[in-house]
């Protein structure tokens, strides 16, 4: 499973309940584009409408600029695809007040390397949290250098 792109802030903003695999409707010179590591995920959500998966706001630029169609935009909404489960299991989640869904990673998948995204249902932490997240990482990596002498 090699990672393609992380989204690093996700879990620095949120706090990660649950995580689901899905897969990407994807044009051809997307997954070109993706495959070589062009793809980027920050500010990018997930909602549910109709009971299906969207991906919104997602960066894919071109893999070369003349082989795609003029009318091409790199930011469209991309539709994801879960099974019919998961998705009524994310429709009563996302429910819940202060829950929301982000990608957290791009990745391939099996031998015919099928791009994946992990999602996952998340909290926002409050900027308390993320002082307290900081000082709880500082401490650890203070104490391993101690006893590493």
């Amino acid at each position: 499973m090699p990672v393609i792109v992380t989204n690093k802030r996700a879990y620095f903003d949120y706090q990660i309940l649950e995580t689901y695999e899905a897969g990407i409707e994807l044009k051809g010179f997307e997954v070109k584009a993706i495959k070589s590591g062009r793809i980027n995920l920050a500010g990018s959500y997930v909602i549910i409408r109709n009971h299906q998966v969207w991906l919104l706001n997602v960066d894919i630029p071109p893999y070369q600029s003349k082989n795609t169609p003029a009318d091409y935009d790199s930011k469209r909404t991309r539709r994801l695809l879960l099974n019919k489960s998961e998705i009524k299991s994310l429709i009563g989640r996302t429910q819940e007040k202060g829950l929301t869904l982000i990608p957290l990673k791009v990745y391939t998948k099996g031998k015919s390397r099928r791009i994946k995204i992990e999602i996952g249902l998340a909290k926002s932490r409050k900027k308390a949290d993320k002082r307290e997240l900081i000082k709880k990482r500082n401490i650890e990596a203070d104490i391993r250098r101690y006893l590493r002498g």
